[in-house]
């Protein structure tokens, strides 16, 4: 038997969907899960748009975005996660460039300095469908009066049959947003920098539809934790989960692969 998480985030509902064994090792057994290039990468992004968009919209520019960075990249240097990358000068340079590339992606698909920005980095606390749910909402924004929902993502656009889960976290933050503010968000929309920006407009229907999802999704948490067991769902991620030696299903996808 195991302890509920006082909460669920998009991040720990979509974890026990991946593989309820890795979720298990990460929420249960509190192991640490070393972030990978990509996670940093996007950490980092996340910081400097935070701080660009705080700024007033006339400061919000490439070069200013520029000085942010270069003051929040030390922090980087010393996090422990980027120094187990162990990444030569020429490594370390490639990601530098990486990681600016994604923060000047945003220009690719909105000028910043247009942006009526209410509000960055909210919290939002709520009980959709019978599930305490918490969740960071990038961005939020006024557009011709209305309220959208922005989220930002560095990694690359999902394809096409993948995206309408990707969809169900801005609906949520949609949902718990409009508990904490009264308002329902027009639209919710997803930023994949340098890429493209994936939008849905926000009905009842479609929130009701996320939070049903969440509550099926809390419901095998709590059966899993009222039982002990945590199935692993074997697949190709399991080369990336840092948890899969000490899965049996894991080991065995791994050797399968490597065979």
């Amino acid at each position: 038997m195991a302890d509920l998480p006082p909460y669920l985030s998009p991040s720990s509902a979509a974890a026990f969907d991946g593989c309820p064994r890795r979720w298990m090792f990460k929420y249960v057994e509190r192991r640490p899960e070393p972030s990978g290039r990509a996670a940093i990468v996007g950490s980092f992004v996340h910081e400097v748009l935070e701080a660009l968009c705080g700024l007033p919209a006339p400061e919000r520019t490439q070069d200013r975005a520029k000085e942010l960075a270069r003051a929040l990249w030390p922090s980087v240097e010393e996090n422990d996660d980027y120094l187990g990358l162990a990444l030569s000068e020429e490594e370390a340079r490639a990601f530098r460039w990486q990681a600016w590339l994604a923060v000047t992606g945003l220009w690719r698909l909105e000028d910043p300095a247009d942006v009526d920005v209410l509000s960055t980095e909210q919290k939002v606390t709520a009980e959709l469908a019978g599930v305490p749910f918490l969740g960071i909402i990038d961005r939020v924004d006024r557009v011709a009066g209305r309220l959208v929902i922005t989220d930002y993502k560095s990694g690359a656009v999902p394809a096409e049959r993948w995206r309408a889960d990707k969809m169900q976290q801005v609906l949520l933050y949609a949902a718990a947003f409009e508990q904490v503010d009264g308002q329902q968000p027009d639209r919710a929309r997803l930023l994949y920098l340098g890429q493209r920006v994936l939008e849905v407009t926000v009905t009842s229907p479609k929130i009701e539809a996320a939070a049903g999802q969440l509550a099926a999704t809390w419901e095998g948490i709590e059966t899993a934790c009222a039982s002990g067991r945590f199935d692993a769902k074997p697949s190709v991620l399991c080369g990336w989960c840092p948890f899969a030696n000490d899965c049996p299903e894991g080991r065995a996808e791994l050797v399968k692969r490597e065979a």
